[in-house]
């Protein structure tokens, strides 16, 4: 029992991820009966969906070691430009395209000046999000943009089915599956995590570094473009402030992912999307004021990493072995 308990392995995460999960559930649905509700769920799982991609963009950085902080203006800028091209006649696949192009070439933008200028991460960023932001206010001096909307077909990204689900989840599974296949299936994806690893060691390896984080940011800038696409979709109107509410749910399912399974990836995102996601539709529910459920969402994403980080359940580890020799011992 120990060793399993030192060794965190995988049934163990999988089953404290299903528990707190299952108790999430079951709180919500004692104060608000429709949390259960096929209607909610399917509210929910779309609601994910949006801040499932971020963060599955997201986690190519952090896999690489870096941060990124411009994706919310990225992405406001990746909405604004969409909402602008459906508005003047385009069809809707070149406006997404050109909406997750804006968010690549961003991206593109952050890894050049991070990787091969080598300036920091996050003041890069932030810098690249505030401009980001102020050119998503040329389309409309700051206006929502909702022309053409409902001739284009956009709504139809967050209303149609495939095979009973919902497009926006049709569209998150379809991301994770090319996702986790790239970063867990091929070399190519081993690339990224030995760069985060041991910088160093990869150069010695033959490992383009530079070229890995470089695409990581590429990826997170096109992908949160993609997520707010399906914002959009279902908002019915692109606006300025569309990216505002990417950042917490991002960065907390990636690192809450990571901490319940040890190390950032494609499904520990996706688990930490959904605990996400089934807690801000419960505060939504409950109406709770934006700034408590962040308050609370926060405290969960500290516990979590404070119970499930390996420095922690090593030490642990090593303490109920201690003990157990000791009374072996006796």
């Amino acid at each position: 029992m120990i060793a399993s308990f030192k060794s965190s392995p995988l049934a163990l995460r999988l089953s404290a991820f299903l528990i707190l999960l299952c108790a999430i559930a079951a709180v919500f649905q004692s104060f608000a009966p429709a949390y259960l509700t096929e209607n909610n769920l399917h509210a929910l799982l779309r609601h994910m969906s949006v801040n499932g991609l971020t963060a599955i963009g997201l986690t190519f950085v952090i896999v690489v070691r870096h941060f990124d902080l411009s994706f919310p203006g990225v992405a406001s800028l990746g909405a604004m430009t969409l909402g602008w091209l459906l508005a003047n006649d385009y069809s809707l696949s070149a406006s997404v395209l050109g909406g997750i192009g804006v968010g690549l070439m961003a991206g593109l933008i952050n890894g050049t000046v991070i990787s091969y200028l080598r300036l920091p991460d996050i003041v890069t960023t932030i810098a690249t999000g505030g401009v980001a932001v102020g050119l998503s206010y040329f389309y409309s001096n700051g206006t929502s943009i909702s022309e053409n909307f409902f001739m284009s077909g956009i709504l139809d990204l967050n209303d149609s089915k495939f095979l009973a689900l919902d497009m926006p989840v049709v569209i998150l599974l379809a991301t994770a599956i090319v996702a986790f296949v790239i970063l867990h299936c091929t070399r190519f994806g081993r690339a990224f995590y030995a760069t985060g690893e041991n910088r160093r060691s990869a150069v010695f390896s033959g490992i383009r570094v530079k070229t890995y984080i470089l695409t990581a940011f590429g990826l997170c800038g096109a992908l949160s473009c993609l997520g707010i696409t399906l914002l959009v979709a279902s908002s019915g109107a692109a606006n300025v402030t569309a990216g505002n509410q990417l950042m917490m749910p991002a960065f907390a399912a990636v690192y809450l992912g990571a901490a319940l399974f040890g190390s950032p990836s494609i499904p520990a995102t996706l688990a930490g999307a959904l605990l996400m996601s089934a807690m801000l539709n419960g505060f939504t529910l409950l109406a709770i004021p934006y700034y408590y459920s962040d308050a609370i969402v926060s405290t969960v994403l500290i516990l979590a990493i404070g119970i499930f980080d390996p420095k922690l359940t090593t030490l642990l580890g090593d303490i109920f072995g201690r003990k157990a020799a000791g009374k072996n011992g006796r």
